[in-house]
């Protein structure tokens, strides 16, 4: 499915960017892991690196409204 390029919100133009994480000195890429978070003793969350599916962000250029799309399949 690809991203609506119009606003649900003001009907605006949208445009495809990221949202950046920042941790220990590294810039990463938002990323949506399926299923309940579960919390790790020593590191925050437990994650699974390979259920981690890339986020695609959309900003509508008119009122800033950010749609996120985790892709489905390849």
């Amino acid at each position: 499915m690809q991203p609506d390029t119009t606003c649900g919100k003001c009907q605006g133009r949208m445009s495809e960017g990221a949202l950046v994480d920042t941790g220990y000195g590294a810039y990463s890429v938002l990323s949506f892991q399926p299923g309940k978070p579960a919390v790790s003793r020593w590191f925050g969350l437990k994650v699974r690196r390979k259920e981690l599916i890339p986020a695609r962000v959309m900003r509508c250029e008119r009122c800033g409204h950010l749609d996120l799309y985790a892709p489905v399949g390849g």
